[in-house]
Parts: C-alpha cells; structure tokens; sequence
C-alpha cells in the first residue's frame, strides 16, 4: 500500500493562541497534575515565526516558575516542554 500524504490545513494544526493553549494543556495535565496546572491558569500565548510558546501565570505576589510548551503552528510538533522552578 501507498502512502498519502498528509492534509496539513491552511493555517497549520494550531492556527490561534486559544487552540494552542488548549494543545498546551493537554500536554501538560498528564506530566504535572489537573491541580499544578489549575493553579497557573490563564495560560497565555504567543506566535513567533511558527512557533506557539504557551506559558503560565501564578497568582500576584506568588514566586516560582510556570509551565511552558513550545509548539509548531503548522505541524503541532512539541518542541519543549519546561517547568520553572
């Protein structure tokens, strides 16, 4: 059998910031818990080039580190995932 190539949409598999927090929440939850990264939502994200960097907040006057994840627009790749201390 033969191949075919993959579909690949218009504007990749992660086209918007809220698409790739979603993305980055699924990735997450398993690794860290539901609770860890309850507590660092909203999660917030930002597009440079064809890369998603999905990033945590902890709460004012909180200290530590945030989740994030790194993920390709077009292809949904995870290119890091890291957790602050």
């Amino acid at each position: 059998t033969r191949l075919q190539s993959s579909y690949v949409p218009k504007n990749g598999f992660v086209p918007d910031s809220r698409t790739a927090v979603r993305v980055a929440e699924a990735i997450l939850v398993p690794i860290y818990g539901e609770k860890q990264i309850a507590s660092e939502r909203p999660f917030s994200a930002s597009l440079k080039g064809d890369v998603w960097t999905v990033t945590g907040h902890l709460p004012e006057g909180w200290t530590g580190g945030v989740a994030e994840v790194r993920i390709s627009k077009r292809t949904c790749r995870v290119i890091s995932v890291s957790h602050g201390k």
